[in-house]
């Protein structure tokens, strides 16, 4: 079974979200006068790919690994009034908040990033802040459509490639966010298929029917309720 069918309206959509593209682009021109490092990923790209950090590991711009620990603000995001506003509009815990660059000519390679999907307890959204027609964001076989100053999920842990055919510099204000309570309720709103999520997390059939084979051999009554819990879930 593809993720296709496992995840028809999960793999990506638009949040309720537009952002004024006008003080965006100020505030990403205050980032511009710093040097961003190439992006750590050399093997799924090429051309230039670059970043700067918002929010990181260590408090340091120059910082633009997302991966599990405590994040900070950077000095550069105190210098960002427009970029504190909008990521004051997620109520939930903020990760790594990247901006990320990639020069015309510029291709990310069709690549997974693992555990980076909502019903990990993670969410990576997208703001576009230059952008044009020439661009091409694809996640799973499919265009996202994103235009300036509006604000995408997508599930990254599928198959997903970004190719700029432009002129200019596409440049995305990315975050990564830990899922609560109040992004549960955003993503519905959205559209997200909670129950498709609820299934894709049962075991499979055969798996279920190993499951309770082995649960067989032994006579526990916590074995028996297990077999007796899986057996029902099997004939729903």
């Amino acid at each position: 079974m593809t993720d296709l069918t496992v995840y028809p309206n999960n793999r990506f959509f638009r949040l309720p979200f537009t952002f004024d593209t006008v003080r965006l682009v100020h505030d990403l021109q205050t980032c511009q006068q710093l040097d961003w490092p190439g992006h750590f990923n050399q093997v799924d790209f090429s051309g230039s790919w670059t970043s700067i950090a918002l929010r990181s590991a260590s408090g340091s711009e120059t910082d633009i690994r997302a991966h599990p620990a405590e994040y900070a603000d950077t000095p550069l995001l105190a210098k960002c009034p427009y970029f504190q506003t909008v990521l004051n509009q997620f109520h939930c815990q903020q990760e790594s908040v990247r901006l990320l660059s990639l020069a015309p000519g510029s291709v990310i390679h069709a690549h997974r990033d693992g555990h980076t999907s909502y019903e990990h307890g993670f969410f990576r959204l997208h703001v576009p802040i230059q952008t044009g027609s020439d661009v091409c964001f694809r996640v799973d076989g499919q265009s996202l459509p994103m235009a300036e100053g509006e604000c995408w999920y997508a599930n990254f842990d599928l198959l997903h490639s970004v190719r700029n055919d432009g002129l200019t510099d596409r440049v995305h204000l990315v975050l990564d966010c830990r899922r609560n309570a109040w992004s549960d309720e955003l993503f519905a709103k959205a559209g997200y298929d909670f129950a498709a999520e609820q299934r894709s997390q049962q075991p499979s059939p055969e798996l279920t029917r190993q499951i309770i084979a082995e649960l067989s051999r032994h006579s526990t009554d916590t074995a028996r309720q297990l077999m007796d819990q899986l057996s029902a879930g099997q004939t729903k």
